[in-house]
């Protein structure tokens, strides 16, 4: 049976599945404008430290005031409407909710947000992809010892990427590279919420009138989301952080399998099974006939005669060679599409993808010669942008992971475009956070040295 029809089973029998949002800005006010036209859910309660700004957010998506009119928990039950609260822990223990959408955007305060949910039986669905980038292991493994889902948000880049990789292996074809699009040149690493609107193409006014924070814009910019985002995948999928990082070919949507073959083949990939992003710019800074910036692709490969045959006669664009082909999606609708994670995880008990391993990490990496005392304002601010790394380099090196790169100061000079590592912080081990990817990398350091 399909999610919607599951939802239209719970909407007749008066058995909504019953939702809590902790955070409602950007991404969670584009869910809330989802809500009305979903038959059988029911989003019972908002948890956001600022319950003005939660208003705000639904002011902007057009809700009637009826909807949001809920003074209680129960009241909220009985009319069907939304209770508005401060108390995110509230939200989190109630028994009648099922599903907690984590969308605050704060990897710190995420991880005790999922963690609190497992110990109530909740299901999760986190929109904090950069809590899941530098914990999502351990994440799933606590979300599986408590009977409940963790998911990746669908949506989002990283669920649908998953969503491809999986097409692509249940139908049996191998998977060569798999990532997303994006606006880039070298010199946007550096950056800063100043610069932002600039280079993303928008100006302030349009930026205010969209209630868009320029902070988390410019970590879409200076390359951390995309680290970020190609980590999640990474660790949910089973494919392999690039050596180098990063390297944003430039290339259009049929550009695809030519970029993401082995160099062998006239392709970019030093090895195969990895994931990557490619730019909708051509180094001059002009922009590329159909590009595939807000889209998402995998790359496949055809590996025997008869499938590249298959591939020809049925008219596939493919790489110079035949082999290999592009399947991509060109838009993703961000939180007008959450709804999917929501209901397969309440109604299936399936994550829209979750971690499996622990292939890559994100590094704090400095975007300019950085001096002790300076205080680290994580990802999209003015000290540091996020590089993908493979997971045991990254170990190996201690390095900082860009999740925790966040209000600790420097104890150590860090020259431009260098990786720090913890022993450059002054950090702080009171945190859960910080405790939680402790444990997880005694975890993984005890199954390698088992595997060993």
């Amino acid at each position: 049976m399909s999610l919607h029809a599951k939802l239209l089973e719970r909407e007749a029998k008066g058995q909504p599945v019953r939702v809590g949002v902790i955070g409602a800005g950007k991404f969670g006010a584009m869910f809330l404008a989802q809500v009305p036209n979903l038959p059988g859910m029911h989003l019972m309660a908002i948890g956001d430290l600022s319950p003005a700004n939660a208003l705000r957010s639904i002011e902007r998506i057009g809700w009637k005031t009826e909807r949001h009119s809920a003074r209680s928990f129960d009241e909220a039950i009985r009319k069907g409407t939304t209770f508005i609260t401060d108390d995110w822990q509230a939200v989190v223990a109630h028994p009648a909710i099922d599903v907690i959408v984590e969308c605050t955007g704060n990897p710190v305060a995420a991880v005790e947000h999922c963690l609190e949910a497992f110990r109530h039986g909740k299901h999760v669905v986190n929109v904090t992809v950069e809590a899941d980038a530098f914990c999502g292991y351990l994440l799933g493994r606590r979300a599986a010892e408590a009977g409940v889902v963790y998911s990746l948000a669908f949506g989002d880049q990283p669920a649908l990427i998953c969503d491809l990789v999986d097409w692509a292996r249940s139908c049996g074809f191998p998977v060569v590279a798999a990532g997303r699009g994006h606006k880039w040149l070298p010199n946007y690493f550096e950056s800063t919420p100043d610069t932002v609107w600039n280079f993303w193409g928008l100006t302030e006014e349009q930026a205010q009138i969209g209630g868009l924070n320029p902070k988390m814009f410019n970590s879409f910019l200076d390359g951390s989301k995309p680290a970020i985002e190609t980590t999640a995948v990474a660790n949910a999928t089973g494919l392999e952080a690039p050596d180098k990082g990063l390297q944003f070919p430039p290339g259009s949507m049929d550009d695809l399998p030519n970029l993401f073959r082995p160099v062998g083949a006239g392709g970019m990939l030093e090895k195969t099974g990895v994931v990557e992003v490619v730019s909708c710019l051509r180094p001059d800074g002009s922009e590329i006939d159909h590009h595939i910036r807000n889209g998402i692709w995998v790359c496949i490969e055809g590996d025997s005669e008869y499938i590249r045959r298959c591939f020809q006669e049925y008219g596939v664009t493919t790489d110079t060679t035949g082999r290999y082909v592009a399947i991509y999606r060109r838009w993703h609708l961000i939180g007008l599409e959450l709804g999917v994670s929501v209901a397969s995880a309440a109604l299936r008990g399936e994550a829209t993808g979750t971690p499996v391993c622990f292939n890559a990490d994100v590094v704090a990496t400095a975007k300019r010669d950085l001096k002790p005392g300076e205080v680290l304002d994580g990802e999209g601010g003015y000290t540091v942008y996020g590089k993908i790394s493979p997971a045991k380099r990254s170990l190996e090196q201690s390095n900082l992971p860009l999740g925790l790169a966040s209000h600790i100061p420097l104890v150590r000079p860090v020259a431009k475009g260098q990786m720090l590592t913890w022993n450059d912080v002054a950090r702080d081990e009171t945190l859960t956070a910080y405790k939680f990817r402790m444990e997880m990398e005694r975890l993984v350091a005890e199954k390698a040295a088992a595997a060993d």
